[in-house]
């Protein structure tokens, strides 16, 4: 909902405020979230026998965090010499499977106790400098390509585990679905892949039988008799479908016309049959851009229960087009327009603009809806390439003229005179009410606008929900933008009890804060990080206002949209991946509703 990235928008200066701090320019090896000075590539260097010395108290500390035994990891160190630091886990994940504990002098009979527990990091690391002295004394054991091939490796490594930990997993699981896919693994197969460990019990995280999965990677011991398991993505089994990042799926296939499952004053279109565990109450309710990468809807779907998604062209509703998929558990049946129908043509909506639209200009609607305007300079030349030309101008000005147009939203407001839409008329088309986003800069205007929902469409999906909640309804109501779902619950009649609102933007919060303000009667709580909205979070609101009667939300889609040709990169998108934050906090809220 927040932060999307239009369909049609050429412009490489939309910028976008990272969810989480500054990207760290060192690398670390036992996840990410450490606050490690960039020194630390020194240590894992030497630790894995890339350096002259042996390995630092610190890299030791590493693998001993993530469980292994302290002597464990210097054996393991020793014997793999430079070969990297999977290799290096790999070797430490034997050993434990085998018993193969150091500790204990395999095969010798030097009867040598183990080491003290109070003996210093320091000692050991000192007795393992005097041991291999000589080994490494006889030259660097890399050169400075194979090491900054190493660093690059473990960057993009740790690139992973940081978006995992971001998400919620555990550190130690996200490193070990790193090792055990690959670092070019997607988010999807990691996240699949903890899952998949997570029910099937590895020995490595323990018996998974004596935990309940509370969260997006969250785990606490079960109750007695607790038998709930987790079903991987989609309700399937893990062996039963083709992997999650889309690389043997086939575009998932848009409608023409984008119509969704039914559109007002029409008959139904599609029947279809939700999975036990996607039937509401709560309802859900997700949107993202239609045209997404291959392979990105049918990953989304698989995630949210194998719903189909309902595709839609808000073109059906309004005078201005925005292609967008919706995934959601909500009936199909008794659904309603709102009221005034909105006008769906250039003409009905801006009647005065018809005075100047030229003959050979054929748009009768907009395109979709941008989050930045054309230039001034580009008016211009609009302006002199129609002035010095004859009247109709040939086709090649025509062509370009028309381009631009199309491209940039344009209207004609005089005689070879045409401009970009105004922030109120974006605000009349999109459904928003007169000055909702007034009081901040234009361009911040555009961007949020730009971003946020077609309320009219939005509505009509929602419009079943008012005969259910006739005393009104609580909201999880995820990247709010300008409040976009608000607007359309409220147009519809429906009160809002509480909304717990997600959103980043300090000024997309301050928009829907002041317009709740003056319409509202329920309790607005508004956090500013989706990832500090943990499962303790999520249960303590649950218990304060009785649970979630409708989760709704699209996460940020400017790794998705065609305009972004420079950072297209679907759900791996750094942006993007914030939809899995989406499917975590629905599938708490889910588990903890049946819980209570």
């Amino acid at each position: 909902m927040v932060h999307w990235v239009s369909d049609n928008e050429d412009s490489d200066k939309f910028e976008w405020d990272s969810d989480g701090e500054e990207e760290e320019t060192s690398f670390n090896l036992a996840g990410a979230g450490s606050s490690a000075p960039a020194s630390r590539n020194i240590d894992v260097r030497v630790a894995n026998g890339y350096g002259k010395a042996g390995p630092s108290a610190s890299s030791v500390q590493e693998y001993v965090a993530m469980g292994f035994p302290e002597e464990m990891v210097l054996k393991a160190m020793k014997d793999n010499g430079d070969d990297g630091a999977e290799s290096l886990v790999e070797l430490l994940l034997t050993y434990k499977a085998l018993g193969n504990d150091p500790s204990v002098d395999n095969g010798s009979t030097s009867g040598c106790a183990p080491q003290a527990a109070a003996d210093s990091d320091d000692d050991i690391l000192e007795n393992w400098d005097s041991e291999d002295a000589a080994e490494r004394n006889k030259g660097p054991a890399f050169d400075e390509s194979d090491d900054e091939d190493f660093l690059r490796e473990m960057s993009q490594k740790d690139e992973k585990v940081d978006s995992l930990v971001n998400m919620g997993f555990p550190e130690d699981e996200a490193i070990m679905a790193v090792t055990r896919c690959g670092q070019d693994a997607s988010i999807a197969v990691l996240v699949d892949s903890i899952y998949a460990s997570q029910t099937a019990g590895d020995g490595y995280y323990g018996n998974s039988s004596d935990h309940e999965d509370n969260s997006y990677g969250g785990r606490k011991k079960g109750r007695p008799g607790n038998k709930r398991k987790r079903k991987s993505f989609g309700g399937q089994s893990q062996g039963s479908r083709g992997p999650l990042d889309g690389s043997n799926d086939e575009p998932m296939p848009l409608p023409n016309p984008m119509i969704g499952f039914n559109l007002p004053n029409g008959s139904m279109s599609v029947k279809r049959s939700l999975p036990g565990q996607a039937i509401g109450p709560p309802y859900f309710y997700y949107e993202n851009v239609a045209l997404a990468p291959k392979g990105v809807w049918t990953t989304i779907s698989r995630f949210l229960y194998d719903i189909q998604p309902e595709f839609v062209d808000s073109k059906f509703f309004c005078a201005a087009a925005r292609k967008r998929g919706y995934i959601h558990n909500l009936p199909l049946v008794n659904r309603s327009a709102l009221r005034p129908i909105p006008p769906k043509t250039i003409f009905e909506a801006f009647p005065r603009t018809k005075k100047w639209w030229p003959s050979w200009d054929p748009r009768r609607q907009f395109n979709c809806l941008q989050t930045c305007v054309a230039s001034a300079k580009l008016l211009e030349r609009i302006r002199l390439a129609l002035t010095n030309s004859v009247d109709p101008p040939p086709q090649r000005v025509q062509k370009y003229v028309l381009e631009e147009c199309r491209k940039w939203n344009l209207a004609w407001v005089g005689l070879n005179k045409v401009a970009p839409l105004e922030p109120d008329e974006m605000e009349f088309l999109l459904g928003f009410p007169k000055d909702h986003t007034r009081g901040i800069s234009r361009t911040e205007r555009y961007r949020s606008l730009g971003n946020s929902f077609q309320v009219d469409t939005v509505a009509y999906h929602l419009s079943v929900l008012k005969d259910m909640f006739p005393h009104g309804m609580n909201v999880l109501s995820l990247f709010s933008g300008i409040g976009g779902a608000e607007v359309a619950l409220h147009r519809l009649g429906i009160r809002m009890n509480n909304v717990i609102s997600v959103e980043k933007s300090e000024v997309n919060r301050t928009i829907l804060k002041s317009w709740w303000d003056q319409t509202q009667t329920g309790t607005l709580i508004e956090i500013s990080d989706v990832q500090t909205l943990t499962s303790e979070k999520i249960e303590s609101y649950i218990r304060r206002i009785g649970g979630f009667d409708l989760v709704i939300g699209g996460s940020p889609c400017n790794n998705l949209a065609g305009s972004n040709r420079h950072h297209r990169d679907g759900l791996e998108g750094e942006h993007s991946a914030l939809f899995y934050h989406y499917f975590r906090i629905l599938d708490a809220v889910k588990s903890i509703m049946e819980r209570l």
